[in-house]
């Protein structure tokens, strides 16, 4: 059976995965890298919106990888940006009708929030506490510029 030449999807998917990969195990090495959790809490929300079960999936192995990397809980990252996506993202909307307001409280909430999200996973499964630096203010601005582009 041959593929259709128009039905590109799962070949680009495939090279979005393969480009991650390098760039987030170039980002721990290189710190001054932003890991692109913010970017990718954009794109996972817009697939929730659309339906689109192949790019969850790419998102979610992106998550994998980057929690991996990390040493992150398995699907911790998921997890919180579905609760985000679900429960808090909502609220905002509704009650701000600033959308530079809203990208930048998505910026911090996925940085800042994540690791909320994991010291009380921590604090539970009574694991060490993650640390956090100061590039992090450094990625949320970064990041709060890039999906200021999308």
């Amino acid at each position: 059976m041959q593929r259709s030449i128009s039905h590109q999807k799962p070949v680009i998917s495939l090279f979005y995965i393969v480009l991650f990969v390098l760039y987030d195990s170039l980002g721990t090495i290189y710190p001054f890298l932003p890991p692109m959790l913010t970017l990718l809490y954009v794109l996972f929300a817009r697939a929730l919106d659309n339906d689109d079960t192949l790019s969850v999936f790419v998102v979610v192995l992106c998550l994998v990888v980057f929690e991996a990397n990390y040493g992150y809980m398995l699907l911790s990252a998921v997890v919180y940006f579905y609760v985000l996506y679900k429960f808090i993202m909502p609220q905002i909307t509704k009650n701000s009708n600033c959308l530079v307001c809203i990208r930048a409280l998505t910026a911090i909430l996925v940085y800042l929030g994540y690791f909320l999200f994991l010291t009380l996973l921590s604090n539970i499964f009574l694991l060490p506490q993650p640390n956090i630096n100061y590039y992090i203010i450094y990625y949320i601005v970064i990041e709060f510029f890039l999906i200021g582009l999308l």
